[in-house]
């Protein structure tokens, strides 16, 4: 047996000096600015967000509480204050195609600018075009094109008579229409007057009768082309009615928004659908009671001239970031909503609904992996956009072919972001090792340390970590001592006296149960004491499992010797981790010899315990 040293105390346990420390206490101390060893890391993170190349996503993997999402979102934060505002994003009504809805881009801040106009617009039509179509001048012209008409009327028929009347035959106008009769000095006569008529003079009447007959038919035939031109004078004269009053209104938001020809020529769109919709802001203006026991009539909707803002950057200042905590299909990509109408479920451009993906446009959009995998449907979605670039809307329905209604169909949007996943890195090597498409959208890993070196200027800097986390949290300053403790707990949770742990929450959670425990002893600040209460409120919470073993070996109901030496024995320890706490079972660990047949036997190889890698190597 080879040489061995029993282990010194000292060995066992490296102490933190407080004397290498200069400060009193952590008030002395400026806030740490990022998070330090994580070199590797912070550098993927800069070269991924500052590379504008298609698929050079972010994967930002790592232990929980190592500060991942700190970290990024307060890179993210500086970054995005001097790059410029992405555009906004509204969907309007296509009035060829009212059920493709147009997308439409605006500089920041000129969305909602647009809808309010559009609604003062609406607002002052409702108002502006009764009155034109009540004033006197649209009476006079428009009785002038009546009386046009009911001349011509009155003259055809009265040129029809007189050449009836010279014929002895009256033009009659009767409930059911015109008709002749013959006259006999002036005067109808009867039927039996007529029955008494010689046939010759029946045969004459029944020849003029169905001459005259045939010359009637032609004036209605005339008659039924009048009015169709009179129609049409009247519904140029309803244009030109509301070209006047709707004109100069248009004119105004021309002139406002000049600069943007896809709004120019939405206007034009919306001027011309007035004009040949007038007759609905008339019927508006008419306000009839209802009849008891009858249904009121819907009033018409305006909804069609409405500008739906899906996307705002008039407020804040920079590219966007967005954190998107509940990513499914419809929260990333966006829907559809419908609304309940006489029992139908209805929807139009005004129910479309924006996604993160919209929100983040133009920046950076943040995703748990993990939270979006369990989605249905988002993961594909993602990588969809991600592919074409481009942000459809499409109800998952209509895709699976598990509805058959019609229903809206938007028109994409460019899509120009930066997508930044966090999860571990057994999610990163799976997604890698399993889906084709994930090496070409997500080019760059980001993987953080889970513990770095013990060194006295790393001690400094996890100095002024917890400095920082005591500002930000508003808990009270820590003494020297009580920091040199919480290093010595650092290295503890590392699992090796020159390593420092990087699980940032683990500190954080500590240095809070700190705080606790001094405020209770009524100190203005934490002290090691302070903080070895902490630790071992921390162990005492979760040590239940292994008082019970403890209790099992002290009783003798497991049977542990420790002292002397027996051969083909020896104790072993079994590690358990729950949760955060890790123990140690001993176990007794018993050999049996025998004659075999000339082979080797792998233990874990029999037992399943082992990879091919090991029982490669063993054999």
């Amino acid at each position: 047996m080879p040489n061995l040293a029993a282990l010194k105390p000292e060995m066992l346990y490296h102490r933190c000096d407080p004397a290498q420390f200069d400060f009193d206490n952590t008030l002395e101390l400026e806030d740490l600015t990022q998070i330090f060893g994580q070199a590797r890391a912070a550098g993927s993170v800069e070269f991924a967000t500052g590379i504008d190349r298609e698929g050079y996503n972010l994967f930002v993997m790592g232990s929980a509480g190592s500060g991942k999402h700190t970290m990024v979102r307060e890179h993210l934060a500086s970054k995005v204050k001097g790059e410029p505002k992405p555009s906004d994003w509204a969907y309007i009504n296509n009035f060829a195609q009212p059920h493709k809805a147009l997308a439409l881009e605006l500089p920041a801040g000129r969305a909602v600018a647009l809808r309010d106009d559009m609604a003062l617009l609406v607002e002052e039509l409702r108002g502006a075009i009764p009155a034109v179509f009540e004033s006197d001048e649209y009476r006079t012209r428009a009785g002038q094109v009546e009386a046009e008409f009911n001349e011509r009327h009155e003259q055809a028929f009265a040129q029809l008579g007189a050449e009836a009347a010279q014929q002895e035959i009256a033009l009659l106008r009767t409930p059911a229409g015109f008709s002749f009769a013959p006259l006999k000095g002036g005067e109808v006569i009867s039927a039996e007057e007529y029955a008494k008529l010689p046939e010759k003079d029946k045969e004459r009447i029944e020849h003029v009768i169905n001459a005259l007959q045939g010359k009637l038919e032609n004036v209605i035939r005339a008659m039924v082309q009048w009015r169709r031109e009179r129609r049409e004078k009247l519904k140029e004269l309803n244009r030109e009615m509301t070209l006047l009053a709707v004109g100069h209104l248009v004119a105004e938001l021309k002139e406002r928004h000049s600069a943007l020809p896809k709004v120019l020529e939405y206007l034009d769109a919306v001027q011309q659908d007035v004009i040949d919709n007038a007759e609905d802001f008339r019927r508006a203006a008419e306000t009839q009671p209802g009849i008891p026991g009858m249904p009121i009539a819907e009033p018409p909707s305006f909804r069609r001239y409405q500008v739906n803002v899906l996307v705002d950057h008039g407020d804040p200042d920079g590219s966007p970031v967005v954190l998107e905590d509940h990513p499914t299909y419809q929260n990333l990509i966006g829907r559809v909503e419908h609304i309940a109408q006489f029992g139908a479920l209805v929807t139009d451009f005004a129910l479309v609904k924006p996604g993160a993906l919209h929100r983040a446009n133009g920046g950076y959009l943040l995703l748990d992996v993990h939270k979006l995998l369990v989605q249905p449907f988002a993961w594909e979605g993602l990588k969809r956009a991600l592919s074409t670039r481009e942000i459809r809307i499409e109800s998952l329905g209509e895709m699976y072919s598990l509805v058959s209604t019609v229903s809206l169909a938007p028109e994409p949007i460019p899509l120009n972001i930066k997508v930044v996943l966090f999860g571990d890195r057994r999610l990163y090597y799976l997604l890698h090792a399993y889906d084709p498409e994930f090496p070409k959208l997500f080019k760059v890993a980001a993987d953080f340390e889970d513990e770095f070196d013990r060194t006295p200027a790393n001690n400094l800097l996890f100095a002024r970590l917890v400095a920082t986390i005591a500002r930000r949290n508003r808990l009270l300053p820590f003494d020297r001592f009580a920091v040199a403790r919480v290093i010595e707990h650092g290295a503890r949770m590392a699992g090796d006296a020159r390593k420092l742990s990087a699980d940032i929450r683990g500190i954080a959670n500590l240095l809070c149960e700190s705080d606790y425990w001094a405020r209770q002893a009524g100190r203005e600040r934490a002290a090691r004491e302070d903080v070895e209460r902490a630790i071992e409120a921390q162990v005492k919470r979760a040590d239940r499992l292994r008082e019970r073993v403890q209790e099992r070996i002290l009783r003798g109901t497991v049977m542990i010797d420790t002292t002397g030496a027996r051969a083909g024995q020896v104790n072993g320890l079994s590690v358990f981790q729950l949760g955060d706490f890790a123990f140690a079972e001993p176990t007794r660990i018993t050999a049996t010899t025998r004659l075999g047949d000339g082979e080797v036997i792998d233990v874990q190889r029999e037992v399943d315990l082992g990879g091919a890698i090991h029982s490669k190597g063993v054999l």
